[in-house]
């Protein structure tokens, strides 16, 4: 028997989730481009035909899409995908084409577009920095409190007192560095380095593979060592430092995600983990059913997805036009406008097909799959 948040609170967690870091990665987008004088002619949150909207003195359409599952701002001169100038572009008036996107140097350009990641990257520090301020950081110090029998830890021949400073030859400063490491990666050898009574020694240890279930059915699949801490530490960081720790795990929220991502593309992973949107709805009804806290650092978590995946090199994506503008930026011109539209059009068919890949992983997290078979069967 499993919990279940329900269908209408799933669908307003979802939309608590994606709704706010939508709406504010396209306003850094919308920011940075009135910073620099270009002209916002529509600002949507969906896609889609418009649902509500409203026009502001500046001209730009406030709008709502029925298709809620992400938002564009529409600049001034974007007549074509690739954001390339064209016939019609050089037909406006000098006045006119001056407040359009293309019109500015590659810098500003670059600006405008990386505000949208950056904005996303923000949230989540500032998330992250008002948990640390209000509940505090764990320090924890990675030396092993207790080791259990007929464990990984215990075949490795490790002892209480044990101090870990290195594992699979990245450092452990806290027992959270250990835990973060240690659970993506069941089943994986890695060296360990220990200080023990003042000397070094390094150990090979197999991490064991455990399986767990939570209380709404999701089974996990996480690496163990087999070892607690000793007495927790946990420490109250003040207003001046809350931001520095936000950036702190921020940064190693992104190795996990940079570390999880690699492990998928060689292999180690199954490629059924990659979900989509029907299973960030599922799991944001589950955070919102465990409570307000839970849901804010879920929002964290997503806002980072957000901006690391708007940054990777697809054309289509923020991080594609990234790469064309260093592109630029290196050859002192823009590059050629069939050469950006095929790069566009092989962006757009990994999208959806990335897209159709985790929707067909979703729909089988929830069962669909099993069921039809059961049918058939």
């Amino acid at each position: 028997m499993t919990d279940s948040p329900g269908i209408l609170m799933t669908l307003l967690a979802f939309a608590l989730v994606l709704g706010p870091l939508v709406f504010l990665h396209e306003l850094g987008h919308y920011a940075a481009g009135r910073i620099f004088g270009v002209k916002a002619e529509a600002f949507s949150i969906g896609f889609g035909r418009e649902i509500a909207g409203f026009t502001d003195k500046r001209g730009t359409r406030w709008k709502f899409g029925w298709l809620p599952l992400g938002g564009y701002v529409r600049f001034a001169g974007d007549m074509n995908p690739a954001g390339q100038p064209d016939a019609e572009w050089l037909a406006l008036p000098a006045e006119e084409r001056a407040k359009t996107f293309q019109s500015k140097p590659v810098w500003q350009r670059a600006i405008i577009v990386a505000a949208g990641p950056v904005t996303n990257f923000v949230i989540a520090i500032l998330i992250f920095a008002g948990l640390a301020t209000l509940y505090g950081v764990n320090r924890t110090p990675s030396i092993v409190g207790v080791v259990a029998p007929q464990s990984p830890a215990a075949a490795a021949g490790l002892r209480p007192g044990d101090r870990i400073e290195a594992m699979g030859g990245r450092g452990m400063a806290t027992f959270s560095d250990l835990a973060e490491y240690t659970m993506l990666r069941p089943g994986e050898t890695v060296p360990l380095r220990i200080e023990r009574n003042g000397e070094t020694l390094t150990v090979p240890v197999t991490l064991a593979t455990l399986r767990e279930r939570d209380r709404f059915g999701n089974e996990y699949r996480k690496g163990q060592l087999g070892i607690r801490p000793g007495k927790p530490v946990y420490e109250r960081v003040g207003l001046l430092r809350a931001p520095v720790e936000g950036v702190r795990m921020v940064g190693t929220t992104l190795r996990s995600m940079i570390d999880g991502l690699g492990q998928i593309i060689t292999g180690r992973r199954p490629v059924d983990e990659l979900g989509g949107p029907i299973r960030i709805a599922g799991i944001a009804g589950q955070q919102l059913a465990l409570g307000p806290v839970e849901l804010v650092f879920f929002i964290a978590l997503i806002s980072i997805n957000l901006g690391f995946i708007n940054l990777l090199p697809i054309p289509m994506l923020d991080g594609g036009h990234l790469f064309f503008y260093a592109v630029e930026a290196v050859r002192r011109r823009p590059v050629g406008p069939q050469v950006m539209e095929w790069a566009f059009r092989g962006g757009l068919a990994v999208l959806l097909a990335l897209f159709v890949f985790v929707t067909f992983n979703d729909l089988g997290a929830v069962g669909l799959w099993r069921g039809l078979a059961g049918l058939i069967g």
